[in-house]
């Protein structure tokens, strides 16, 4: 899968193990789902997945990772594979954009995107197989980007793997899991709150400034292939400007947390939040505690790698010092008593 801020690749195994534990649940829904990392093991242990993110790239994700079954589009999805693979490269907007005007990409690579890119446009595919393709460039275009991991800056020298030739793979494809057919939606997480039901909700909400928008402007444009204009050094999108989310805000996360909590019609709510985030665990404990009993379950980690190597400019330049090193990851768990209320009534 794509490197990630705020991928719960190391704390997955407890969210599994936490929701496996709970004899009553199998159907839940991934409000934030970012990656599809936590979905995707979801619908590996069995469990009916409904996955939801409001940007175009997350959304594509979860239809390949959580919606897809392997039994349905794997073969289909290697022929591809392999046709793809042989197609020389045409540079295009990819390449004018991401390895020309700026460096997160050798020239040659992004001539392949553009031309794999643009061969998929045509062919005009099932949402489901369209989806495992477009992940499957996304990801062969992470082996071989130049950046510390988010799509802010690139690298002031070339990463070593920047050097590698892009070559598709297979996505880990899952067979559909045996609580029943996964579902991805691209909706804002109030409207996808108020709009699902599950025995369980996981939330996993961006916690401060950093904007997942901005940090991958370039797969929201790979997957919407809209060839926006772009502004700055880091050529981002121009929508990253006005595409903004309540939960980046440090005065309107709690209430834009409250009305998602008090809106979910679940069992039980699981929630993953981290220390460096905007809401206290404190404030999040009272905030949960009203639609029922907390536990919390509390994980120590590394900072992401961006964090450890220190903090550049949109050139590439360090400009910053490392604070601090690991950080504290954690796991609310709810089980509710209280019923939802909803938005407007």
């Amino acid at each position: 899968m794509v490197k990630y801020l705020g991928s719960k690749r190391l704390l997955v195994p407890a969210i599994v193990e936490t929701i496996r534990n709970l004899d009553d649940v199998r159907t839940v829904v991934d409000l934030f789902s970012g990656t599809a990392r936590v979905g995707h093991a979801l619908k590996g242990a069995g469990f009916q997945v409904f996955a939801n993110d409001h940007n175009a790239y997350a959304a594509t994700l979860a239809r390949c990772y959580v919606q897809a079954d392997a039994e349905s589009v794997l073969a289909d999805a290697a022929s591809l594979v392999t046709e793809l693979n042989r197609l020389p490269g045409s540079p295009g907007y990819f390449t004018d954009t991401f390895c020309v005007k700026s460096r997160y990409f050798q020239p040659r690579n992004g001539a392949r995107v553009d031309a794999i890119r643009q061969a998929l446009a045509e062919k005009a595919l099932p949402p489901e197989l369209e989806a495992v393709m477009l992940v499957s460039l996304m990801e062969a275009a992470d082996r071989v980007d130049s950046t510390a991991g988010v799509q802010m800056a690139y690298l002031k020298q070339w990463a070593p793997r920047a050097h590698n030739d892009l070559q598709l793979r297979v996505p880990a494809l899952q067979p559909r899991a045996a609580h029943g057919k996964g579902h991805a939606y691209e909706l804002d997480a109030l409207g996808a709150a108020t709009a699902l039901e599950a025995d369980m909700f996981y939330l996993d909400p961006p916690y401060n400034q950093h904007k997942y928008l901005g940090n991958y402007h370039i797969w929201e444009s790979l997957v919407r292939w809209d060839k926006p204009e772009t502004y700055g050094v880091a050529c981002k999108r121009v929508d990253c400007r006005a595409r903004g989310s309540v939960f980046n805000s440090r005065r309107q996360i709690l209430d834009a947390m409250r009305t998602v909590v008090t809106a979910a019609r679940a069992n039980y709510l699981l929630v993953s939040f981290s220390n460096e985030g905007y809401i206290a665990r404190e404030e999040m404990e009272a905030l949960l505690g009203e639609r029922g009993h907390v536990t919390v379950i509390e994980h120590d980690f590394k900072r992401y790698v961006g964090a450890q190597i220190g903090i550049y400019s949109p050139a590439g330049e360090k400009v910053g010092k490392v604070s601090h090193l690991r950080n504290k990851e954690y796991l609310f768990l709810v089980r509710v008593t209280a019923a939802p209320t909803y938005a407007g009534t």
